[in-house]
């Protein structure tokens, strides 16, 4: 008789029951693991070689709880401003208000302009990978 392990129940959805294809590709989660362990941070650097079945789907249930969560901040920041569309100034909102997501702060840009005017300041912008101003 098999035991079940910590994490078998994301496979069969959790507490939300839910089934199917994962939203997430795992391939790409893996490669993404694979990528960001081969880095020399694992003090021999030589990366993860091999990574076990349930890792990635582990991985995608919480990137879906992790896009779940900005996007119910950034819908509140939508609402306060009457608005029924995010827009990415929302999302940047979203993250300056929540501590939850205070490791994304370093992301988004503060050009500390106003809202109005001809909407060429950087209030609210998200900063491309890399873009250290």
């Amino acid at each position: 008789m098999r035991l079940a392990r910590p994490y078998s129940g994301v496979f069969r959805g959790g507490a939300t029951a839910r089934t199917g294809p994962h939203a997430l590709p795992l391939a790409r989660i893996k490669k993404i693991m694979k990528r960001s362990a081969g880095d020399g941070s694992g003090g021999d650097g030589a990366g993860a070689r091999m990574i076990s079945g349930e890792a990635p789907v582990v991985f995608s249930r919480a990137c879906e709880l992790f896009v779940a969560e900005l996007t119910r901040a950034a819908w509140a920041a939508t609402l306060e401003g009457k608005r029924r569309t995010v827009h990415r100034e929302d999302v940047a909102q979203a993250v300056r208000d929540t501590d939850l997501f205070d490791f994304l702060v370093d992301v988004v840009k503060d050009g500390g302009g106003a809202a109005g005017g001809d909407g060429a300041g950087e209030e609210g912008r998200l900063a491309p990978p890399g873009d250290d101003d």
